[in-house]
């Protein structure tokens, strides 16, 4: 295998190729600043080729973040808000984001339409996975690898004897054993770039494209410990270089698949948000229910465990709104004629929104001092709102503070997630290095990038036609480079 991909390199393809090395949640600030000097494999890319933040969709998170880097389509268009969805105007009837949501074609569906022959390795939303032409493992939606989470279903015995007890990601990220979760991550992240090298090695290809988890995981995992402005930050803690040093981890593996690369791949390194510390969490039903929005028809317990909303008796007819709680806050409205037992009338509607909308962005912290929350409507961000959107989203503290869902906590400021451990939330604005051999464009800094510009702009340098709803246009630098 070693010695074919030498010579490889020593009669490199004469046909495009493209390699896409997803690193979810990777920061700008961390790699092209902090410890810019500490990644060699990145920081060369980087010199020669082209980089700068990729702006994210809103909301900014993993799933449909992707997925619209891939469609070069809005969430509202996809249908698509989160992980979980509501799948229809119930008040409880939320169904999982998985490849089967997503109804636009991605990069893969349009190449292989072209005849080009493509890897797709841990992207996420790709469970269960799709036929294309060429092969696919899925990602961490995947709930074991005992189910068929490649395409070919042979392949699943391929990557068997790989790696052993191949991971599509760390089950239980949300932990407070530290020790444990960071040799996951580890032996996670080594697992899946052997994949990678494997599949690139082994057969003719057209567009690579693999996706690490592990990046986001560290970040939920670890931020405080490396971050001293952290309301949690321990300087003594065992764990403050974990994240550099998975950074380091994570440099070196790019390092060896750049090896397998020909003269003639271009190489994207993408994110598809960042990070940030997490100050805390804001209670969004605790505050719906105290300003009268949402109605109990029992009064909570005292002293009782936080519960989840559909733990509880609610009054829908007296409840105007209701919320959810994430990375982003969504606010839903018990809207007459849409919900089983709306009482908001269409004509309030609007007002409604604004309301909340303006009460919502006056919260501060648990001092009272502004904290810049911002919220959306769908109509405003997508061109298409499919699906079943919330009627508001927001960002609490402009991502600095998560949504908490469940009530009970008799305040509206926590200081821990209720849905386990997590010390970071996600930020706007993610990274692209581009790097091709024959194309010096030196080191050019980009500015103004977006997400869903990355599809159109594989699609020209492959000479494709670009479909005419992709809602952005190519990159025009890296786009004219080689075309």
């Amino acid at each position: 295998m070693a010695f074919q991909s030498f010579i490889n390199r020593l009669r490199p393809s004469k046909k495009r190729r493209v390699a896409v090395i997803g690193l979810d949640c990777a920061a700008p600030e961390l790699v092209f600043e902090r410890w810019a000097d500490e990644l060699p494999n990145l920081t060369a890319l980087r010199q020669r080729g082209a980089y700068g933040e990729l702006e994210s969709i809103i909301p900014a998170i993993t799933v449909p973040a992707w997925s619209c880097m891939m469609s070069g389509k809005d969430p509202g268009t996809l249908g698509v808000y989160g992980f979980r969805n509501r799948a229809d105007h119930s008040y409880n009837g939320l169904s999982v984001a998985n490849s089967t949501a997503i109804r636009e074609p991605r990069l893969w569906d349009i190449l292989s339409n072209h005849g080009k022959r493509t890897i797709a390795l841990g992207v996420p939303q790709t469970y269960p996975p799709q036929p294309i032409n060429g092969e696919m493992v899925s990602c961490f939606l995947t709930p074991g690898t005992d189910m068929d989470f490649t395409y070919p279903p042979s392949l699943k015995q391929d990557i068997q004897r790989w790696v052993d007890n191949y991971m599509t990601d760390v089950k239980g990220f949300r932990t407070d054993d530290k020790g444990w979760l960071l040799e996951q991550i580890r032996t996670m992240t080594l697992q899946r770039f052997e994949v990678a090298r494997q599949l690139i090695s082994r057969s003719d290809w057209d567009f690579f494209m693999m996706v690490e988890i592990g990046v986001d995981r560290m970040h939920h995992g670890f931020w405080k410990d490396m971050d001293p402005t952290h309301r949690k930050h321990d300087p003594n803690s065992p764990y403050r270089d974990a994240i550099r040093n998975y950074y380091h981890l994570i440099d070196r593996e790019i390092g060896t698949l750049l090896q397998h690369f020909d003269d003639n791949t271009a190489v994207f390194i993408v994110s598809d948000h960042g990070a940030r510390k997490m100050e805390g969490g804001i209670c969004l039903n605790e505050w719906l229910i105290r300003e009268g929005y949402l109605v109990l028809a029992e009064p909570l317990a005292p002293n009782g465990s936080p519960q989840r909303l559909d733990q509880l008796q609610i009054d829908w007819s007296k409840t105007r709104a209701w919320g959810d709680g994430g990375y982003y806050g969504r606010v839903f409205i018990n809207l007459q004629g849409r919900e089983p037992q709306g009482i908001v009338s269409p004509a309030s509607y609007d007002s409604l929104r604004a309301e909340l909308a303006s009460r919502l962005e006056t919260l501060g912290d648990e001092h009272g001092a502004p904290i810049g929350t911002r919220c959306f409507t769908p109509e405003s961000l997508y061109q298409q709102v499919n699906g079943v959107a919330p009627d508001l989203l927001v960002y609490f503290g402009n991502l600095a503070w998560r949504s908490i869902g469940t009530v009970g906590w008799n305040t509206l400021h926590v200081f821990e997630n209720d849905t386990g451990p997590d010390e970071a939330n996600h930020a706007q604005m993610g990274m692209l290095i581009y790097n091709d051999p024959q194309t010096n464009l030196g080191g050019a800094c980009l500015s103004n990038m977006h997400l869903m510009q990355v599809a159109p702009t594989i699609l020209k340098l492959f000479g494709i036609p670009i479909p005419h709803d992709m809602q952005k246009p190519p990159i025009e630098i890296i786009a004219s480079a080689r075309a």
